[in-house]
């Protein structure tokens, strides 16, 4: 997966629960609770489809403690192997509340994740 994903737009309702759809399983190493993680994303809001992060626009990988996360990423990334792409729908909860002064605050966040490495 060296190409940055375009993410199709969901027709219906934000889910109210955590959504994980594996795109590509990768057959590397397991990423469990609180390892690092080198991922690239992109991050789409779920109503319009509008693009609110990439790692890729960036041009390189970014490394995180999965602790340090939205817990929709804490709850959505253990399990996925090095080499896959997986997509998780975020409802509010899971990811920057309900309401606050966060710009996504109150919004339904689509990531589709490439795990690159775990450790």
């Amino acid at each position: 997966m060296s190409e940055k994903p375009d993410i199709d737009f969901i027709e219906g309702p934000p889910p109210e629960e955590l959504v994980i759809t594996d795109i590509v399983v990768g057959d590397g190493p397991v990423a469990n609770p609180g390892d690092q993680v080198l991922v690239h994303y992109v991050g789409v809001d779920f109503e319009t489809g509008e693009q609110f992060d990439a790692s890729w626009d960036r041009g390189e990988a970014i490394r995180f403690p999965l602790a340090g996360l939205i817990a929709g990423w804490q709850e959505g990334i253990p399990g996925m192997r090095v080499g896959g792409r997986r997509q998780l729908v975020i409802p509010p909860a899971l990811a920057y509340g309900e309401a606050g002064s966060h710009r996504l605050a109150g919004r339904t966040l689509i990531f589709v994740i490439d795990l690159l490495e775990v450790g």
